[in-house]
């Protein structure tokens, strides 16, 4: 057995009683007890970002090869990325997979280190230096723009910081949003812009049970939003959503849905060849749309007081403003017709335009990865760094996984899938020898005291355990999940205290 691997073994009896000798390291150094006892052979691996990308990414590579030590590193003081701040308050499901990213995090082999702002704290260069393999796992924190006239006046919103206000993203502590207005406009058909319709509509007493932010709450109880309308630029047949978020806006309490039937012409007739999956789907938003209800359903949106629907083959143009005022006050919207069939098919214009009336106009097409440092290859136009299965090309040791490999598409399960056929692509060049893992690297050792020249100080898992605690205290005092720290500053109180 090398000397790497009985080290590790050796690490794995130590703490089998749990990890209360790491983190006890952790807590007098600010620094895994991995440090003290790490073999300058092992082969490390650096992974930029804690979102579902960096966590399944770092899962592979450990139970892959039982050498291998992981450092994730995070520019905010807790882990989890879109788990965290971006799946919606009433979809706690989905979190359960923190559950399994906390194993990981746990794992002897495994290191977090939040705090820290790769690309200006400690450099790639640095990074690549002290690693033997560096995987950028960040994300896509920033906008799609729509290129119209209009859409920077007040009360319109990306779906990203609309979603990252309610879900408690420091950086969107600030939004604001104004929900004066009696009828929404969401510009997608994804989702995520479900996710948004959901929540301006949802009961408050479905809210009151989730870790929706209390600021959201307290502003969707004042809100007047009570129509929204999810615009497409293409027809039911290339709608970007789930049948199970399709599902839940059907049965949302409190709400009925209008549609356009002249949207569905001929949709019927399409449906034969479909797949099953998108066939299901569009069978639903035909039911929902066109036929009548039950003497149930229709009971139920009788006593309904809000209203939510899709409007197809329609495109932003500009947003409108009041006169002399300067806030929205509707959309014009082109009308398109398809070109083609089927996912394939193309919206093209009709020359028509109409225009919605609205205060309120969210904008969901589309995350978009942003680059990280100048030493690092990206693609302006499709927003990702330029790879072939995770590598990264004329970057030896260098990979990328997550959104910043594909863009920002598919769940969860897709992101899990994507990350794992990266840390293969790892694996394979440390066997193959494309990927020396021969020079000995100290990782974590020399990015600790770059660092603490820089004045930046970490924080560990074990500290962000400390968060965790705190906000589900905060939380059981008034009946919900957790009540999240909305600043870095309340997290980094709380995770030094």
């Amino acid at each position: 057995m090398s000397s790497c691997r009985l080290l590790l073994s050796q690490l794995k009896l130590w703490t089998s009683g749990g990890n209360k000798w790491k983190r006890g390291l952790n807590k007098g150094t600010g620094w895994s007890g991995k440090a003290f006892l790490s073999t300058s052979s092992c082969p490390k691996v650096c992974i930029v970002g804690s979102g579902p990308a960096g966590f399944y990414t770092a899962q592979h590579l450990i139970k892959a090869r039982q050498d291998v030590e992981v450092d994730i590193y995070e520019r905010l003081p807790v882990p989890f990325g879109l788990v965290r701040f971006g799946v919606a308050p009433d979809h706690p499901e989905v979190k359960n997979v923190i559950n399994t990213f906390t194993q990981t995090a746990k794992h002897p082999r495994c290191s977090f280190y939040g705090n820290i702002n790769v690309g200006k704290d400690v450099t790639i260069s640095e990074l690549q230096q002290a690693y033997h393999a560096v995987v950028l796992s960040y994300g896509a924190e920033g906008n799609r723009r729509m290129g119209i006239p209009g859409e920077d006046l007040p009360g319109v919103y990306s779906a990203k910081d609309f979603v990252g206000w309610y879900n408690g993203l420091p950086s969107c502590r600030e939004l604001n949003p104004d929900l004066s207005c009696e009828t929404a406009v969401i510009l997608g058909q994804g989702n995520v812009a479900l996710d948004v319709a959901r929540i301006l509509l949802s009961p408050l007493d479905i809210l009151k049970k989730t870790d929706i932010t209390q600021p959201a709450l307290e502003a969707l109880a004042e809100s007047r939003v009570q129509k929204v309308l999810i615009v497409g630029r293409r027809g039911p047949m290339q709608v970007a959503c789930t049948i199970k978020e399709l599902r839940e806006m059907v049965n949302l309490p409190g709400t009925r849905p209008e549609m356009l039937a002249a949207d569905f012409e001929g949709i019927p007739e399409a449906l034969k060849d479909v797949a099953r999956p998108r066939k299901r789907l569009t069978e639903l938003l035909l039911k929902t749309a066109l036929e009548a209800p039950g003497d149930k359903e229709l009971e139920r949106r009788k006593n309904a007081t809000k209203v939510w629907g899709f409007r197809f083959y329609r495109s932003p143009t500009e947003i409108l403003s009041e006169p002399n005022l300067n806030r929205t006050s509707g959309i014009r919207l082109a009308v398109n017709r398809l070109e083609g069939s089927g996912d394939g098919a193309q919206a093209v214009l009709t020359g028509e335009v109409e225009d919605v009336s609205c205060g309120l106009v969210i904008s969901s097409i589309g995350y978009r990865s942003l680059p990280i440092d100048s030493t690092v290859p990206f693609d302006p136009h499709r927003a990702i760094v330029p790879n072939s299965l995770g590598r990264v090309p004329q970057a030896a040791g260098l990979y990328c996984s997550g959104w910043l490999k594909t863009g920002p598409t598919g769940v969860i399960a897709t992101t899990m899938n994507n990350s794992f056929d990266t840390a293969r692509s790892l694996l394979e060049d440390m066997e193959s020898g494309t990927l020396d893992v021969s020079p000995a690297r100290t990782g974590s050792q020399v990015v600790s005291r770059l660092l603490e020249e820089r004045g930046v100080k970490p924080v560990t898992f074990s500290d962000w355990e400390k968060i965790d605690s705190l906000e589900t205290k905060r939380g059981d005092a008034c009946g919900k999940p957790r009540e999240k720290l909305l600043t870095v500053e309340e997290m980094l109180t709380a995770a030094r205290t």
